[in-house]
């Protein structure tokens, strides 16, 4: 026992740095600065590209003082021309404006990005880029870096369709009011909190790229990030960050000017050492915390990795057609489609689920099956309707134009019925009363749909949960046959069999 507590306690660094160095692998978020640096190509020591971006930062920075974006270009030579543009966050002071220039300009890109013909770099409180190629107008959104508070909310759901909601709204002004200066701050209630959301472009976009980048960028930290009570997105073109706090103040000065050395150095020692030690011990506390958080993270990222792999490893497993499309539809196309399944797209609920009218980006509107997160049950019925109706074509059965599976996300995207299910009329006072010739149409289209199920198809299926809230109609009140989740397959000309499951209502 005393060598194990020995070993132990001549351990202790090894395993606190052991610690500290899984949170970085597991994907913690640094402090700022964030940068990204070009690799492809680089420019020599003293070369007239290094001394046109000297002088171009020095401009830049004596610039921060009075503007809080500025784009230029420096060098008559177009091999060695350097372009750089600056954005601090509207609502900091001038002065905080020109200290994280300065801090940006003068120490980070030399340090971060020696050489780099390309570089970006965020800072708290303003962004900087520069590149060897005139990148003014352009929207560019690929070297983003999403952030997420660590917080969890309890309704993502219910959190994300708000924010969704504000952040749009807040595009909306930034982009195309003309007195915005491209910036836009809003607040959301939520329960009984009070959501606080900024987004912002570089002023050299035009109003169409702001919006365009402020509406992918929302799109990418609530994929990401739904389930955080705060979040932001950093990139070339725009910035947005949403929080349960208030972040922003017009006029605020954020980040401390750098202390006076010469009038209070004592103070300054002090200060140091006590700020020193109790950084150092909260990091501490933080790493060993973190990394704990980061251990069940990993393990729920794999699980839900495996999850998506073993299901995708069903749909191929079973003689699916080799020549046919596999209609898998992304995450973020459902979300978009569905405004983040919106209150106001929800169509009905089912057995297993909610479903969501959605418009996809070719203009196709859309019904969205959403599975019951942590239903087994329904799983299962999700795996088989897929593994059916994907293999099934019939003018009289619902099309299945794609699925989604994504963590604990299961989904199912068809056709979009337009008179809703047959139970609505069926018990609607006033469209029930159906004349003949409509009534024989929907008594023919069943009869023949469950005559292909029985009969005609590839497969024999007896569907097993036919009823009235699961025949769906067309604008021309042609009915489909849906919810397959509950049928089965009979063998060859197998004509009856033994079931030890009830189903069906």
């Amino acid at each position: 026992m005393d060598h194990l507590h020995a070993l132990v306690k001549t351990n202790i660094p090894v395993l606190l740095l052991s610690f500290i160095l899984y949170d970085l692998a597991c994907g913690f978020p640094k402090s700022p600065p964030y940068n990204f640096c070009s690799t492809t190509t680089t420019y020599t020591e003293n070369s007239p590209f290094q001394n046109n971006l000297i002088d171009l930062l020095q401009t830049l920075t004596s610039n921060a003082s009075s503007s809080k974006f500025y784009n230029t270009s420096n060098g008559n030579d177009t091999n060695h021309k350097v372009y750089a543009l600056y954005m601090c966050l509207n609502y900091v002071s001038s002065e905080t404006c020109r200290y994280c220039m300065t801090r940006a300009s003068q120490e980070d890109i030399g340090r971060l990005c020696p050489n780099s013909t390309e570089a970006y770099v965020y800072e708290e409180y303003c962004q900087l880029r520069y590149s060897d190629y005139n990148f003014f107008g352009k929207l560019s959104f690929s070297e983003n870096l999403p952030l997420a508070n660590v917080q969890r909310i309890q309704d993502p759901e219910k959190f994300s369709s708000v924010v969704n909601k504000t952040l749009r709204s807040l595009t909306k002004s930034a982009a195309f009011n003309a007195s915005s200066n491209m910036y836009a701050t809003g607040e959301a209630s939520y329960e009984d909190k009070t959501i606080y959301a900024l987004v912002q472009c570089t002023k050299d976009l035009s109003p169409y790229y702001c919006s365009k980048c402020l509406q992918r960028a929302t799109q990418d930290v609530l994929h990401k990030y739904n389930y955080s009570i705060g979040a932001r997105l950093l990139c070339p073109s725009c910035y947005l960050r949403y929080e349960l706090y208030p972040f922003y103040k017009n006029g605020s000065d954020p980040i401390s000017s750098p202390p006076d050395n010469h009038n209070k150095k004592g103070n300054g020692r002090k200060i140091w050492k006590i700020t020193t030690l109790t950084v150092g011990s909260a990091c501490l506390v933080v790493a060993l915390f973190g990394s704990c958080a980061c251990y069940h993270a990993a393990n729920r990222r794999k699980t839900r990795r495996d999850d998506q792999g073993v299901f995708c490893h069903k749909i191929f497993k079973r003689n699916y057609p080799k020549d046919q499309e596999f209609p898998y539809i992304d995450l973020t196309t459902i979300h978009t489609a569905t405004n983040y399944f919106s209150d106001s797209n929800k169509l009905g609920q089912g057995g297993f689920g909610p479903v969501y009218k959605g418009t996809l980006n070719d203009g196709r509107e859309v019904a969205v099956k959403r599975l019951s997160i942590g239903s087994e049950q329904g799983s299962e019925e999700f795996t088989n309707e897929v593994l059916l109706i994907m293999k099934l074509q019939h003018k009289n059965l619902v099309r299945l134009l794609g699925f989604c599976v994504d963590g604990e996300e299961k989904l199912l995207v068809y056709e979009y019925m337009p008179n809703s299910s047959l139970d609505v009329i069926l018990f609607d006072k006033m469209r029930a009363k159906l004349d003949w010739s409509i009534r024989l149409k929907i008594i023919g289209g069943i009869a023949r749909g469950i005559l292909y199920l029985h009969e005609d198809s590839r497969l024999r299926i007896i569907h097993r949960d036919l009823k009235a809230s699961n025949i769906l109609l067309d604008f021309d009140m042609n009915p489909k046959i849906s919810d397959f989740g509950m049928a089965r397959i009979l063998a060859g000309t197998e004509g009856e069999a033994n079931t030890t499951t009830i189903v069906g209502t």
